[in-house]
């Protein structure tokens, strides 16, 4: 089980490629929703909003409570590169259950006010009605979502990316076959759903996820589903992760939630224009996140063996990695430029006000290569306070005054996306630097 880290071409690729498969499942998921919506018959330009609007805030919850994932990763990772794992036997289930507790009070909650709500995106009349009509159902998959994401984490920190990705291509393709038969309906068997059969679909495939999950959990990992007491030695600091990356998912999900608002504010067809670039920008984002993931998977269990020589070599090549996908798909989509847009809709208002800000939305690719793999490699250290304090600066000093500057000169999108390049450059740029200064300089 204890292997000696393998950070040749070869082994980063080994944990990446399955975890960048299974990173593009939920951006896959939200871009089938988004592409199928939004061509439907009846109001697409309104149903497109919703579900940009709706799915907006069911990622922000998910990315919100989900942290867990990378706080169990590293703390495993550490304790594998320890070559301690008994010592944690219990810290899975209790994380486990913690997660389903705040999952379902979530729930009720958010379902309660689901209405107050979307009203605070600016949405109102068909989209309002529609955000939450498929609110309501795609929360049912909320819970799912969440254990699915913390046994995800424990594979990780076990060095395994493989079986989060099988479950994941699974899920995917369920959804997508569910999308289409639900949405658009199967003549002589199932009328079309509209907005509420992409929300159905989703779920489906959750809850088959989630048995999945648990099947592979019980048979390809030492621990046990069965909660017991007392607490893991680890579950304090797991916790204090966890918070700290909340703090952090918090201030992330601030600039998601104004992004949303303003665009909405703005008129239909710009938060329909925002919901294409945005499910394309997580697209690219989770793409990348392969490579991150192998810092988060790898920094932990190197910090674990104190071989800071190694983990120096391995933020080097992940960001060399990173940075070369980045621009080869960035390349692609400049070459399909046009029929992407086409693919998401068909209007001409939402697809003028798309490809006016598509090109941001692409030049920003290689700062954000370099962001998310340092921004890994940080999770996988458990350096969750430094991650917290860099959101909060990125958020509050860089995005939101540059969307109030855009706003008030009038730019609309162009303004929305503008920020998110400044937003994105500061994590970059703070995270190198501190990197450098404590694991490189202090360790040579």
């Amino acid at each position: 089980m204890y292997k000696e880290s393998n950070i040749t071409f070869k082994g980063i690729n080994r944990l990446a490629i399955p975890a960048i498969i299974t990173g593009i499942a939920e951006p896959l998921l939200s871009i089938t929703d988004t592409a199928i919506v939004g061509n439907i018959d009846i109001n697409p330009i309104e149903s497109l909003a919703a579900v940009g609007i709706a799915g907006s805030f069911i990622s922000a919850l998910i990315w919100i409570l989900a942290q867990t994932r990378s706080a169990i990763s590293a703390i495993v990772g550490k304790y594998v590169g320890a070559k301690k794992l008994h010592e944690i036997a219990t810290l899975p289930s209790q994380i486990i259950a913690i997660n389903l507790v705040l999952s379902a009070i979530i729930y009720f909650v958010s379902n309660y006010f689901a209405t107050e709500i979307f009203q605070l995106y600016n949405a109102k009349n068909i989209v309002l009605t529609y955000s939450v009509e498929y609110y309501k159902i795609r929360v049912y998959g909320f819970p799912l979502t969440l254990f699915i994401f913390s046994i995800f984490g424990v594979f990780r920190g076990l060095q395994n990316t493989f079986w989060p990705m099988i479950i994941s291509i699974v899920g995917v393709s369920i959804n997508v076959l569910l999308d289409f038969a639900l949405v658009y309906g199967i003549e002589g068997y199932i009328e079309p759903m509209n907005i509420r059969g992409a929300a159905w679909a989703s779920v489906i495939a959750q809850a088959i996820m989630a048995l999945l999950a648990l099947i592979l959990f019980l048979k390809k990992t030492p621990f046990s589903i069965k909660f017991s007491f007392p607490f893991n030695k680890e579950i304090k600091n797991i916790l204090s992760i966890s918070f700290n990356l909340i703090i952090r998912a918090i201030a992330l999900n601030v600039a998601l939630f104004l992004a949303n608002s303003y665009a909405t504010k703005y008129g239909d067809n710009y938060i329909a224009a925002q919901t294409i670039a945005f499910q394309i920008w997580i697209f690219f984002a989770f793409f990348i996140d392969g490579y991150a993931s192998v810092g988060n998977i790898v920094s932990g269990k190197l910090l674990g063996e104190k071989n800071f020589k190694t983990m120096k070599i391995l933020s080097v090549r992940l960001s060399k990695y990173s940075t070369i996908i980045s621009t080869l798909l960035v390349v692609v989509c400049v070459i399909f430029y046009v029929p992407i847009g086409k693919l998401f809709s068909q209007e001409p208002l939402v697809l003028q006000s798309f490809y006016g800000v598509f090109w941001i939305v692409l030049a920003m690719q290689p700062i954000n290569a370099i962001a998310f793999v340092f921004d890994g490699i940080y999770k996988g250290l458990a350096e969750a306070v430094t991650l917290r304090n860099l959101l909060l600066i990125a958020t509050f000093l860089g995005f939101v005054p540059a969307l109030l500057i855009g706003d008030y000169f009038d730019l609309k999108l162009t303004g929305i996306w503008i920020a998110f390049t400044v937003w994105m450059f500061i994590r970059a740029v703070i995270l190198v630097i501190k990197f450098r200064k404590k694991y490189v300089l202090k360790n040579p």
